[in-house]
């Protein structure tokens, strides 16, 4: 039986440096050069899982197919090397405490005092061999190798444990068998103008000090790293100069893998892991090609985001690079406009007129207008006001989640003069509950009891936009996050005024898409189609959004999703561009989203 490679990314210096994008990416390498990649993200903090996090301390939570709600880094992990992950793929300090505490309260360790050592140290050991023997590719077996990235900064107090078991982890699978790549810092001072080694050298001391060697260091700065840096970094963090490698800063992070490659980061790798044999050059050619067009395109179309945490982008990753997926695949260049709704309320005009000012100019102004999920009351009468705007204006929306039901409260107060209108999370006395909180959640326990994971949805409308970005199939699998529902006892009272709910899951009862028929675009879905776009395989209903904003609707919708690929919409843009173009927008007619 083979064994196992690891690679561990860690971080030093100071969080932020992108070591997610950098794990993501060396995964991304490995697989272009054959070989099968597996993850797993490791947070110390104590937190079962990201579920009940703030998204202003921790960014998006991103949910998986079992449920799962996760490190946003999960996502980039299955952004790039397309995969689907598992809830066991994101380690926290709370699951393994939990883990060992479980296993104490059984009297499994026999009587013996439960301690960091060897006690966590091992459960975190064995999590990782058990969870990188998971296949996530889809194909039968493990995978060749398993990318694990350290959340936080060498150094931190939560870390430590993990630290120590890694040190550990690395003797118990041998040499050949592990290689660690730091990611550091190394700033560039506007005064003098000179690239500073000390931070990383510093970080290197102090990983070695806790009984990890780094490998392989990568370095973030703005340029590359000039060769007298190189050696001076060589010598006083013992790593061999052609094992340095910069990641200087880039127009986008699809450039990242490239940098890799062209530094060689593969081959410095399969020295370390002891895969010689592996001499294929990485085969990035579409990547590249999609990255070039990224940058080249300078066509503008704007969307409007109206969310309640536009202050960090964070919270709303998967959404943006669900356009940009979609954008890439339309030939434009993303703009988005972020709006507060809180700012589009008649309460802003009175207390702060410029701010109410500026955020109507941007949805104003906007192509396209989208509002995303979310939880609690703040903002949602700005969001009702976007969605008015955009439903009466004849402007392409697209509501997810909270942003659905937003347009059914909307709907209910104009077209069926239902002035009182609310969710019952807003208004638990609402006359009129359009929103009502699902039967089977908890009002008395937030982590782990929503509507989670991948559902089944099937169409109820042949004819519907919706259906025919999907490829005209019969039910589409997505991802769901949400604790309310539209009320299904307003449904047919909804349907005569004109709404129509063209998906709902395999009960009937349970709304999963609404649309307007006679609207360029306007379509809200309870579940998360985001959390399944690819670079190369855009979600269809952020595609849907990106053409409608460009009058380019009724030629997507006409693609004809035959294996030939005949009569493909290539929107006029040049032969390299239009190929990667009409394969992205193919592939999600073929049926990558079941």
């Amino acid at each position: 039986m083979k064994k196992m490679k690891y690679v561990l990314v860690t971080g030093g210096v100071v969080s932020g440096l992108g070591k997610g994008v950098t794990a993501s990416s060396i995964g991304l390498l490995l697989k272009a050069c054959g070989l099968r990649v597996t993850s797993i993200k490791i947070d110390p903090y104590l937190n079962n899982d990201a579920g009940t996090m703030s998204p202003f301390e921790h960014g998006e939570v991103f949910v998986l197919d079992d449920g799962g709600e996760v490190d946003l880094d999960l996502g980039n992990y299955e952004r790039f090397l397309n995969v689907k992950l598992t809830r066991d793929n994101n380690i926290t300090a709370g699951k393994i405490y939990r883990f060992v505490l479980d296993k104490e309260r059984k009297g499994d360790y026999l009587g013996k005092t439960v301690q960091v050592v060897p006690h966590i140290t091992d459960a975190i050991q064995e999590w990782i061999e058990r969870v990188a023997m998971i296949p996530v590719d889809g194909k039968e077996g493990p995978a060749d190798v398993c990318v694990i990235e350290l959340g936080g900064t060498i150094g931190d107090v939560e870390s430590m444990p993990f630290i120590e078991a890694l040190g550990q982890f690395s003797c118990r699978v041998g040499a050949g068998n592990f290689c660690l790549i730091h990611v550091s810092l190394v700033p560039v001072l506007n005064v003098v103008g000179e690239q500073k080694t000390k931070p990383t050298q510093h970080s290197v001391r102090g990983l070695r000090g806790l009984g990890l060697t780094p490998n392989i260091l990568a370095c973030r700065s703005t340029t590359a790293l000039d060769d007298n840096v190189k050696e001076k970094l060589s010598q006083f963090c013992q790593v061999s100069a052609e094992n340095i490698i910069t990641l200087y800063d880039v127009p986008n992070i699809w450039h990242i893998p490239l940098l890799l490659r062209d530094q060689k980061a593969h081959d410095a790798i399969f020295k370390v892991i002891n895969l010689p044999s592996v001499t294929k050059e990485p085969a990035l050619k579409e990547w590249t090609t999609r990255a070039e067009i990224c940058d080249s395109l300078h066509e503008p179309v704007t969307i409007a985001i109206v969310g309640k945490y536009t202050g960090l982008s964070d919270t709303y990753l998967s959404i943006l690079k669900a356009l940009l997926h979609a954008s890439v695949a339309c030939g434009k260049k993303l703009v988005v406009d972020w709006v507060p709704a809180s700012d589009l309320e008649d309460v802003t005009e009175i207390e702060n007129p410029d701010a109410y000012k500026a955020a109507w100019k941007l949805l104003k102004s906007a192509d396209g207008v989208l509002v995303p999920g979310g939880f609690g009351d703040r903002g949602v009468q700005g969001k009702i006001l976007a969605a008015k705007y955009a439903r009466e204006n004849r402007i392409p929306y697209l509501g997810i989640c909270l942003g659905m039901q937003i347009a059914v409260i909307e709907y209910a107060r104009s077209a069926l003069g239902l002035k009182d209108a609310n969710s019952t999370e807003f208004n638990p006395n609402t006359r009129s509950p359009c929103v009502i909180f699902m039967p089977e959640g908890s009002k008395t326990h937030m982590g782990g009891t929503m509507r989670l994971g991948s559902r089944r949805t099937y169409f109820h409308a042949p004819d519907s936009k919706s259906v025919k970005l999907y490829g005209n199939r019969r039910f589409i699998d997505e991802r769901h996050r949400h604790r309310y529902e539209v009320n299904p006892d307003m449904v047919a009272r909804l349907e005569n005024a004109g709404l129509s709910f063209t998906g709902k899951d395999e009960t009937g009862q349970r709304m999963e898409i609404v649309e307007l028929t006679d609207h360029p675009y306007y379509i809200g879905v309870q579940f998360h189609p985001e959390f399944k776009s690819r670079p190369g395989k855009p979600s269809a209903l952020f595609l849907g959004l990106i053409a409608a904003t460009c009058g380019e609707l009724e030629g997507v919708l006409k693609v004809k999703c035959e294996n030939g690929k005949k009569k493909v919409y290539q929107n006029g843009y040049a032969t390299k561009a239009a190929n990667i173009i009409r394969d992205d927008i193919y592939s999600y007619c073929n049926g990558v989203h079941s």
